[in-house]
């Protein structure tokens, strides 16, 4: 089962395909993991990913297509994978599906993560982490036992940069322009299911199976 997990960020995308990964052994495959294994590695590609990186420009959409497609190449993808986080517009989606098609594979379901972008805000603002052990919190669902002190370690509770309201919007902006176009393309396919990814992680989970016949 080859999936696409789509859907504005901080909707759960990631949560989810851990969970599938977990449960099924499917490869979770994120741009991020890749870009940073290829450059610990100092392979080609990770090379020069990492020059766009390093002067803070985006890698363009063909070096991400060539990283992405190389690790789909490999021996724990045969039975599937999942993709989380690409491809994020329609030039990234158009090499999958001739890669994919090179090699007699298509993409079998596209996932959109759905949910009220208010709410979403909301629940990403409110994160908050430990920044001694890394243990998570919430201002709202997940509180510390003392306000500011993690129960863990005793270490100081912060706000990642990432997890800021203006960070949040900007993303969601990008999403917007570049991502969510390629909701209509992959209806166009009739490859495109919506999940709850509002709803509480198990059954999330329980709709992906449904969907996709995963047991």
């Amino acid at each position: 089962m080859n999936i696409i997990m789509l859907g504005v960020p901080g909707a759960g995308k990631g949560t989810i395909s851990k969970e599938l990964h977990e449960k099924y052994n499917l490869p979770h495959i994120s741009t991020g993991d890749i870009f940073r294994e290829n450059i610990k590695n100092n392979t080609e590609l990770g090379k020069l990913a990492k020059s766009y990186i390093d002067t803070g420009k985006l890698v363009p959409d063909d070096v991400t297509i060539n990283i992405v497609v190389d690790r789909l190449k490999r021996e724990d993808c045969k039975d599937g994978f999942i993709l989380d986080g690409f491809p994020r517009n329609i030039i990234q989606a158009d090499g999958l599906k001739k890669a994919l098609s090179a090699n007699n594979k298509k993409i079998d379901v596209v996932i959109l993560v759905d949910g009220d972008v208010d709410k979403i805000i909301k629940r990403l603002s409110g994160r908050r982490v430990c920044e001694k052990c890394g243990t998570p919190y919430h201002i709202e669902t997940l509180r510390p036992k003392v306000d500011g002190v993690c129960d863990t370690c005793g270490g100081k509770i912060i706000q990642r940069k990432d997890d800021s309201e203006e960070v949040i919007l900007d993303r969601i902006n990008v999403y917007n322009e570049q991502t969510k176009p390629l909701i209509d393309y992959y209806k166009k396919d009739n490859l495109l299911k919506s999940v709850d990814g509002l709803a509480k992680i198990e059954d999330v989970v329980k709709q992906v199976e449904d969907i996709t016949g995963l047991r």
